[in-house]
């Protein structure tokens, strides 16, 4: 029922794609979504080094026979590896499914496409996934406003930005941004995406390596428990509603220079640090979709519930036509 062109395209049972999330998308994450039928995903922006790059990958491989992907940050404070060193790692390692985000131009795409693999570009404008197309992305992942991390500046939403990209490009559209379930995976799909980008739910699940205090906060959270900061600096990020983010809110409020912000929105270690021991006082990604998870299950339940929602969905959909 759910076979779509990024299923052929991935050879995926199900189009559900695993967010690469900074600092949390581990390979036992990315494992357990492979398993469970999508496509899991490692944020190769987490090691300072390509051994431990290729480790994690190995990692990956010895839990998962299903395919998985790497995601690669080209934004300017990810890591301390330049990006065409985890892109080469990754390839010598035999990944065949790249996710990249941040500014890419065609030397990158190139560097890419050497490993014959496939490319998915996200973005959070139409323009940017115009061009994603024409560098050569084998499809494309458009957020809405609703995402946890990159927010589009425009305060676009999921609903507006899916079908404006399906209609403006002739690869396929992967759709991010407020999906935890059943209903916003047939909604993407019913609005012309071959498939759906979940990060915040994935990140609250058993496997996830996040700190047991921030899952139990964040499943008792609204969707107001999050906003959107860094705007003054053009890198929009949606985090949790804590002390830290709403320092940096006020500082931007004042004018503060990038200098100033630096020293409270720098995450590397102390960032990775403060998810694995439920630290708050850093800035840390979340979707608007925490409003409606309220709870900690497996991957695979998250993933089964989805299929099964669907189906239910479609079934009632159909009965009333």
């Amino acid at each position: 029922m759910f076979k779509t062109k990024i299923t052929e395209m991935l050879g995926i049972k199900y189009p559900i794609i695993e967010g690469g999330m900074v600092r949390v998308g581990t390979g036992k994450l990315a494992a357990a979504v492979s398993n469970a039928g999508g496509l899991g995903m490692i944020s190769s922006n987490d090691y300072p080094s390509r051994e431990q790059l290729k480790a994690e990958i190995r990692k990956t491989r010895s839990l998962t026979d299903k395919p998985f992907g790497i995601n690669v940050g080209f934004w300017p404070t990810l890591s301390s590896l330049d990006r065409g060193e985890l892109v080469d790692a990754a390839i010598e390692e035999g990944i065949k499914v790249f996710e990249t985000s941040g500014h890419i131009v065609e030397a990158d795409v190139k560097r890419i496409r050497k490993g014959n693999v496939v490319h998915i570009h996200k973005v959070a404008r139409l323009r940017d996934a115009r061009t994603a197309e024409r560098l050569g992305a084998d499809a494309v992942t458009i957020v809405g406003y609703e995402c946890g991390g990159g927010a589009p500046l425009e305060e676009v939403t999921t609903m507006i930005q899916v079908p404006q990209v399906v209609d403006a490009v002739k690869i396929p559209v992967l759709a991010g941004g407020g999906i935890a379930d059943a209903r916003g995976f047939v909604a993407a799909l019913a609005l012309g995406a071959a498939g759906v980008v979940i990060g915040t739910r994935f990140m609250i699940t058993q496997e996830s390596m996040v700190h047991q205090n921030i899952k139990e906060t964040l499943v008792k959270g609204q969707a107001s428990d999050t906003i959107v900061v860094q705007r003054s600096i053009r890198v929009g990020e949606r985090v949790i509603k804590n002390e830290r983010a709403q320092k940096v809110l006020a500082m931007e409020e004042k004018g503060a220079t990038l200098e100033e912000l630096l020293p409270f929105i720098a995450g590397g270690e102390k960032a990775q640090r403060a998810w694995a021991e439920g630290d708050f006082d850093t800035l840390l990604p979340c979707g608007q979709v925490v409003g409606i998870i309220h709870d900690i299950p497996t991957v695979k339940e998250v993933i089964d519930n989805i299929i099964k929602g669907a189906r239910e969905i479609i079934g009632g959909l159909f009965s009333l036509a």
